[in-house]
């Protein structure tokens, strides 16, 4: 907080600058609201958003001489920016959030029309935000192939010293001895003379040079190109957003059970309920708990030179060169999705955003649970459940399938029964009531005939008044629920469909297509379900 507090207190005008510095570090104390470096950094770019409009269109110079005409005024400057209704709502809460928290620790400070005006954030509504979208099953299954093979290389890596050839004896010296300085501090720095004879002596012998540090140190310690495949697998398999999954500990397993153990990990942004609990697999490397228990015994060496109970531990190339916590991966990520070569749907290099990996994991489960709510709705209400994992892109069209399968189906049991000859076969011979046995046989035998079909309630139609006769033509049979369709009226589908055409053919220009259309379309749909 000293980069950010130090540009708050460089701001002009300063005693407002001094108490949204204030503000900030009260949010973002442990408990607080603001958990996240980049979060934090989004607030302090709000703040200072906020400062230069008030140099340039208000007077005031404490919080105590801000008016309401300032934060309206402030919000009318954001939209002739240009900015969308649901971003300046973002950027204008941020303002306000901080004012709110100087009212709470000065109460009476700021002007009564100020407090009232942060009862709400805008006079306007910010609209319905783009949910985030999910990645299609192809790409998550390249995701999850390329970091499984990754994750198998690096627990193979990590403690299979880096060795040289008998045949250069010296060369293995002064490897051994560079292990050795690792061994006893953690680390080697590029300006150790051990670090410099090892690197001119590979030199001189035409041996690679470039990454010589990463790859002795590699040995004993994970590397920062090693978390964009460790993250990836984790919240693909897990569900857990990426912040929970860099938030976790050293003592995250907890309550193992039967191939099963409780994942204990903090949710910042869940105000009042922060500490969460997940059950998760528990074997190997490949489920969520072998996982995590494979990284807590890969990095317990690296433990004993920072002590941090973070579970990311891993060396870069930096100053300290160890490093605890995970801050902006995405060039890392950018770089590990590039060097495998991984594509979006239509082919395209794909810019992986680990933040669409938790979308991605419940989308794969709701097709997996093929959408039942009670089953898909695991850590939520189903409304949010719906509203927030269900209803994104990607899952469109899969609705659109199940919308249409519908219709299809009450289209389906709606129209008339088709019974091909074994179908048919199979009514002469069931062992049904004695009645119901008398009205199949009237059916089958052409007794209820209307000549396209049978009809099971002549004097029943859903299209007219019970008790009278079918209103409709006889071709209507071909879409009734009452119709009974056999082979033994193919004849005379045929027959109607040929008379059909003959008519068709004519009449002039387009009449005929226009008024034969309908039954037409019928004797089509009827003869081509009779085998």
């Amino acid at each position: 907080m000293a980069g950010p507090s130090k540009l708050i207190f460089g701001e002009h005008p300063r005693p407002i600058a001094l108490a949204f510095a204030g503000a900030l570090r009260r949010q973002s104390e442990l408990g607080g609201p603001l958990g996240a470096r980049s979060t934090i950094k989004q607030h302090l770019s709000a703040y200072l958003r906020f400062f230069e409009y008030l140099r340039e269109h208000s007077t005031a110079t404490t919080p105590a001489g801000l008016r309401i005409h300032d934060i309206n005024g402030y919000e009318d400057f954001l939209e002739a920016g240009g900015m969308s209704p649901i971003h300046r709502h973002v950027v204008l809460a941020k303002a306000i959030l901080a004012l709110r928290s100087i009212d709470a620790d000065q109460p009476g400070l700021l002007d009564e029309g100020v407090r009232r005006r942060l009862s709400y954030t805008s006079a306007h509504s910010a609209g319905r935000s783009r949910p985030r979208d999910a990645y299609s099953p192809l790409v998550a299954r390249q995701l999850r192939d390329a970091a499984r093979g990754d994750i198998a290389k690096i627990f193979r890596r990590i403690g299979n010293l880096l060795d040289e050839d008998d045949n250069y004896p010296k060369l293995r010296r002064l490897t051994d001895e560079a292990n050795a300085r690792i061994v006893a501090s953690g680390r080697l720095s590029s300006a150790d003379p051990s670090f410099k004879k090892l690197y001119f002596m590979r030199l001189r012998r035409s041996l690679p040079v470039s990454a010589l540090s990463e790859d002795l140190h590699a040995r004993f310690h994970l590397r920062a190109m090693d978390i964009p495949p460790l993250l990836t697998f984790l919240s693909l398999e897990t569900g857990l957003e990426i912040e929970c999954c860099k938030a976790l500990t050293v003592d995250c397993l907890q309550n193992p059970g039967p191939g099963t153990v409780e994942i204990a990990y903090v949710k910042r942004r869940a105000r009042g309920a922060e500490h969460k609990h997940i059950r998760v697999r528990d074997g190997g490397a490949g489920t969520p708990g072998g996982l995590i228990r494979k990284l807590i015994e890969a990095t317990a060496f690296t433990r004993q030179f920072v002590p941090s109970n973070c579970l990311w531990l891993y060396y870069y190339t930096g100053p300290t060169q160890l490093r605890a916590g995970i801050e902006h991966p995405q060039e890392l990520v950018d770089r590990w999705s590039a060097g495998h070569g991984i594509v979006d749907d239509k082919g395209e290099p794909l810019r992986l955003l680990l933040s669409r990996l938790r979308k991605t994991h419940k989308a794969l489960w709701y097709l997996k649970t093929e959408g039942h709510m009670t089953r898909f709705a695991i850590g939520h209400t189903p409304e949010i459940a719906a509203r927030h994992y269900a209803d994104i892109p990607s899952l469109r069209q899969l609705h659109e399938a199940t919308i249409t399968e519908a219709f299809s189906e009450v289209a389906a049991a709606s129209g008339p029964v088709v019974l091909a000859p074994t179908e048919e076969a199979s009514w002469r011979q069931s062992d049904a009531r004695p009645e119901a046995s008398e009205n199949i046989d009237g059916i089958l035998s052409g007794e209820q005939d209307v000549w396209l079909a049978a009809c099971s309630r002549f004097d029943r139609s859903p299209f007219g008044t019970p008790g009278e006769p079918c209103p409709q033509p006889f071709w209507g049979c071909l879409e009734c629920r009452n119709a009974v369709i056999t082979a033994r009226k193919l004849p005379a589908i045929i027959a109607f469909l040929r008379f059909i055409e003959e008519q068709r053919a004519g009449l002039r220009g387009g009449l005929g297509h226009e008024v034969w259309t309908c039954p037409c379309s019928h004797c089509r749909a009827g003869s081509a379900r009779i085998p």
